[in-house]
């Protein structure tokens, strides 16, 4: 039953899936009868059907599915994605699912998705049917409950509830909010369509037989935990007092140390390759070809120009948007002109680059004349600094001649303005000390006269030979005939213009639009360069070197490797070494004192690794990089144990439980300080039980490193000899009283854990030592540990102190005084610890 659950990578339809593992011979197929064959041979005819529940939501995806032809549900974690969804449809390539069920409130890029696939429905090859459910279906909590609460025939009716739910936690990602909701989904669709079971009476459930992880091809698996303790990516709060609420940002870590990235599609894309490192072979090597290629001395000043020039490319998608929707701001032509005639500089300098760099070649090609047409059009059309004076659109001098006349005239009209009203004035009871002519749009030329003590009442508002319209800021405001013949003559100038300016914009926006892709296949193109230059430069300060891949060896082999954040804290650092590959050594074992360097050793394997993964340089003289189809770390974090002693050991072995169940030959493991803060024996045990059962699996053991103090691990020989175990520990010398650590990995077991002499490194005080050292002699000599006097003295004294102080405190005049109670509550206790 256990080999039906193992949420491994499985085959897709098309074939095995990158954690299959596939025989080193084939195995013999068993005779069949007339009948049988021709059974097996209807069966087979029977088309496999998958249907996909898929979320999207703030740029991730969450994508689960049931394969009729396993009765399995295979689950993806929490995947980011680009607004165009390319992820998905390399899911829907690969699976190729009879159904899509969503939410039916969705994003506006999910529905142009799923509208493109419900306009091909009808077509061949045919497309998934889209199906609708509401969003209430798709709720966290109610999610929750059905997985939890669903009837599983893998799993024994013997299991407690609380069982139950720890099982389904070691393989259900439970912390990827997505994922769970389209699991949710996924069992609320099944039920509702009884998938399978038709024909079969209600109380019929639709068989599930196992959960597996789905991994893509290319794509390596790295859970939440792995770039949570390896420190890929480290959220801290922002100093600024004004950000203290919500501000974050990245503190050290691996993704904070390489991002140099001058745009922020670039640093977008960083972090998408981050979570999403690959075995494509032919992606990796072109993305290390540019970093190489930068990484010249002679190239050095071209790459500063290009990182300059990358600093203007901004959010073209959120300017098209704007444009769609005719919300475009004044201050978004500008940012698009500066854009594009940095595209124009990229492109011009790529191509002065070697085109045998694909990346180079696109550049230069696909960042066409359109751009040019497109920075001309802006550049002789629309006037900037106009615009942001006016926060509108504008355009300049000499483009439209009926704009530049009615500018013209409303320009002068000021001077002619104050003619009109002085000529007003004189027609004007003698009271009235001064008037004005004024331009209000939407409404017309108005004659403003200031409001006279005697002018109380509307009625005395009223003027012979003038129309009042309104007062305002102690001003009259009316029409007079020759207002009226401004209105005439003049018309609405601002509105004329503004109509007229604003069919201009349109029409560039039309212009814009139309050329809406090469802008997109800009920023992508951008964005890759940005991020291979940021890259190139974290490799040039830190003295990175190039990997190499090799899909035959099945592990790493790292010559000399550093841990890229520790080096940067640590006045001195120890390079170290590490291989696993073939099938000698998969399991290390490192034995060694705290604080010797076995949690760094851990870290800088999974680092090291990451780093190849991602397509980037690493932290060490030579490096080669196998099919390492997934990682997964359990390494022993201080933060974490602010959780509460039972919720900490639960994670921990959650997380183990988690490799046990997806890891496969190709995976790397590492595992550090599995069992601590939990019983000796218990903790050995499991460890012991949990390295068993990967070196039972022989050739398909996953690649293992793991760092532990239970020297009885060794001691007792636990594990099976052979050439699967290698023992490891990190070099010492004790000089004297004094243990001097040498950071270095060596073949060979502790022979001593030396907690005394890291107690005393750590600043612990002499008398806690000696009494230390005192009780672990006690211990191995089986004798029984007795107080110490001194303290029990003192122990003594307060708890005499104490119950005296109670004594004292009772009132004997008072009638609800039960001496009784008092006496077994409060003086029992309190003697006995005495005693």
């Amino acid at each position: 039953m256990a080999s039906i659950v193992r949420a491994i990578p499985g085959r897709t339809p098309q074939g095995p899936g990158p954690g299959a593992a596939s025989p080193s011979f084939p195995s013999p197929a068993p005779v069949l009868g007339h009948g049988e064959a021709e059974e097996e041979e209807d069966n087979e005819q029977e088309p496999a059907e998958i249907h996909l529940c898929v979320l999207w939501t703030s740029g991730f995806l969450g994508i689960a599915y049931y394969d009729t032809s396993d009765s399995t549900i295979h689950f993806m974690p929490d995947a980011p994605d680009h607004e165009s969804l390319k992820l998905l449809q390399r899911v829907l390539d690969e699976i190729n699912p009879r159904s899509i069920v969503t939410s039916a409130k969705q994003d506006e890029n999910m529905a142009q998705f799923l509208g493109k696939l419900a306009s091909q429905e009808h077509k061949e090859p045919k497309r998934p049917e889209i199906i609708f459910l509401p969003s209430v279906d798709f709720g966290l909590e109610i999610s929750k409950q059905r997985l939890l609460s669903g009837n599983y025939a893998f799993i024994p009716d013997s299991m407690t509830t609380t069982e139950k739910i720890l099982f389904l936690s070691s393989v259900i990602p439970f912390d990827c909010l997505l994922t769970v909701r389209a699991l949710g989904g996924l069992l609320k669709f099944l039920g509702r369509r009884r998938i399978g079971v038709e024909l079969e009476d209600y109380n019929v459930s639709v068989p599930i037989l196992g959960f597996k992880k789905f991994v893509l091809t290319h794509l390596v698996s790295i859970d939440q935990d792995t770039y949570s303790v390896l420190q890929i990516f480290k959220s801290e709060s922002h100093p600024s007092v004004y950000k203290v609420a919500s501000g974050l940002k990245e503190g050290l870590s691996l993704f904070g140390i390489l991002n140099r990235c001058r745009c922020k599609w670039g640093e977008k894309l960083l972090r998408l390759w981050f979570t999403r490192p690959t075995l494509d072979l032919g992606e990796l090597n072109s993305r290390l070809d540019v970093i190489q290629f930068f990484l010249l001395p002679q190239n050095l000043d071209m790459a500063q120009m290009l990182h300059r020039l990358l600093g203007h490319i901004k959010n073209v998608p959120l300017i098209l948007k704007r444009m769609k929707l005719s919300h475009t701001k004044a201050s978004d032509w500008q940012v698009l002109y500066k854009t594009v005639y940095s595209a124009l500089g990229l492109r011009d300098a790529c191509r002065s680059l070697p085109q045998a760099i694909q990346l180079f070649q696109d550049i230069a090609q696909e960042f066409s004349d359109d751009l040019h047409h497109i920075a001309s059009l802006i550049g002789k059309v629309v006037d900037f600094e106009g615009s942001l004076a006016e926060n509108r659109f504008t355009v300049l001098p000499n483009i439209d001649p009926d704009i530049d006349e009615k500018k013209r005239r409303l320009m002068g009209l000021p001077s002619f303005l104050t003619e009109v009203a002085r000529k007003e004035l004189e027609n004007l009871d003698s009271r009235i000390p001064s008037c004005s002519v004024i331009y209000i749009p939407l409404i017309g030329f108005l004659l403003s006269i200031p409001r006279l003590p005697s002018m109380v009442e509307a009625s005395d508002f009223e003027i012979e030979g003038l129309d009042f319209m309104f007062l305002s800021e102690e001003k009259l405001h009316y029409r007079s005939a020759r207002t009226k013949e401004l209105d005439a003559l003049l018309g609405d100038l601002h509105c004329d213009i503004r109509d007229q300016e604003t069919l201009w914009m349109y029409q560039l926006q039309c212009q814009v639009l139309a050329r809406a892709a090469v802008l997109s296949r800009v920023l992508d193109l951008a964005s890759r360069l940005d991020v291979l230059l940021a890259l190139a430069s974290a490799a040039r300060d830190y003295g990175y070197s190039r990997p190499r891949y090799s899909p035959q060896l099945l592990g790493v082999r790292i010559q000399n490797g550093r841990h890229p954040l520790m080096e940067l804290c640590a006045r001195t650092f120890v390079p170290n070494s590490a291989e696993c590959g073939g099938d000698r050594g998969r399991v290390k074992v490192i034995t060694g004192p705290n604080s010797s360097g076995k949690s760094i050793y851990l870290k800088q394997v999974g680092l090291i690794t990451f780093m190849a993964l991602v397509g980037s340089f690493v932290p060490a003289e030579e490096a080669e990089i196998g099919a390492v189809d997934a990682i997964f770390t359990r390494i022993h974090s201080c933060e974490s144990i602010s959780l509460g002693l039972s919720t900490f050991m639960l994670d921990l072995n959650q997380q183990v439980a988690k490799a046990v169940n997806n890891a496969t030959k190709q995976s790397l493991v590492l595992i550090d300080e599995f069992g601590k803060g939990t019983n000796t024996v218990d903790g050995l045990a499991l460890l012991a039980a949990v390295l068993r059962h990967w070196l039972a699996l022989g050739p398909m053991c996953p690649h293992i490193f793991v760092a532990t103090n239970f020297l009885s691990l060794v001691q007792l020989q636990l594990l099976p000899q052979g050439p699967l175990v290698q023992y490891l520990t990190m070099e010492t010398c004790e000089d004297g009283d004094d243990l001097v650590f040498f950071y270095q990995v060596c073949e060979g077991i502790a022979k001593a854990s030396h907690a005394s002499h890291t107690a005393a490194q750590a600043g612990l005080p002499d008398q806690l030592l000696t009494r230390g050292k005192e009780v672990s002699d006690l211990i191995r000599s089986g004798k029984p540990i007795k107080p110490v006097k001194e303290l029990l003295k003192e122990k003594q004294m307060e708890n005499c102190q104490m119950l005296v102080d109670k004594f004292l405190k009772l009132d004997l005049e008072d009638p609800n005084l039960d001496l009784d109670l008092f006496m077994s509550q409060e003086v029992l206790p309190a003697a006995t610890a005495i005693l």
